[in-house]
């Protein structure tokens, strides 16, 4: 066996729930989920929010519970939660365009290939999730501060606020455009969530070669989602961070 697969293979056996925690922890979970999701959903349809907002909605809930859910229950409780989030998105995908759900992750932009891209947004953040949890799992979670927290502002602030725009890589057919300030937005709250997550750090505490760690994946994050692909920015983003922060610290 190859060692990427064993360590695949450990991975899954070492961190899947046990029958207690999934009988505890599923049904709550797939409620959040559904609860988040639907809320992006309705504020989409009763206030006509761009989808740049609702989407992000959605991304900054998700990921803001997984930090949480890693703090409490660690890795396990990470896929248990994981696994019920995907059955949410998987039934906003079959009801499809005119679902309150569906059209608060589908960005008008991104037509005539919608579900394409909530579909590889999706595999890149469980692409991404996965990657960081295997081999960088004591820096993981700078990944999900980074991509949950910093990615989750670039859109918002690039959809209000973006005036120097430019072309992000593209596969699949649709050009997406990000913007100077959507990038700096993700360097400036990268950099603020990782010294506020070491201020109470027990493992990461906050001193001066930590912020210049801190400084060094912010600058680095907001450098790897200007050229990544559209679409796989939450893979990128989640791997880059953990892989920098195992290296540095």
């Amino acid at each position: 066996m190859i060692p990427f697969s064993k360590d695949i293979l450990n991975f899954f056996i070492n961190n899947f729930p046990d029958v207690r925690t999934m009988l505890l922890g599923g049904l709550p979970a797939l409620l959040w989920a559904v609860f988040c999701l639907s809320l992006a959903g309705h504020i989409k349809m009763h206030y006509r929010l761009p989808t740049g907002y609702t989407r992000k909605i959605f991304h900054f809930m998700i990921f803001g519970s997984v930090i949480v859910v890693h703090a409490i229950w660690g890795m396990p409780g990470v896929c248990l939660f994981g696994a019920m989030t995907s059955v949410v998105i998987g039934y906003a995908l079959v009801r499809g365009p005119g679902h309150f759900m569906y059209e608060a992750m589908a960005r008008e932009k991104d037509e005539p290939r919608r579900t394409y891209y909530i579909v590889i947004a999706y595999l890149a953040t469980l692409i991404g999730g996965l990657i960081s949890g295997i081999f960088f799992p004591r820096t993981a979670v700078f990944g999900y501060l980074v991509c949950g927290l910093g990615d989750a502002v670039a859109e918002p602030i690039g959809t209000r606020f973006g005036r120097h725009e430019y072309r992000a890589l593209a596969i699949g057919g649709v050009h997406a455009v990000r913007s100077l300030e959507g990038s700096v937005s993700i360097f400036l709250v990268s950099l603020l969530t990782l010294i506020i997550f070491m201020f109470f750090s027990q493992e990461f505490p906050l001193a001066a070669y930590s912020v210049l760690v801190a400084i060094m994946i912010a600058v680095a994050s907001a450098a790897i989602e200007a050229i990544s692909p559209h679409g796989w920015d939450n893979a990128t983003m989640q791997v880059v961070p953990a892989w920098l922060g195992q290296v540095l610290l």
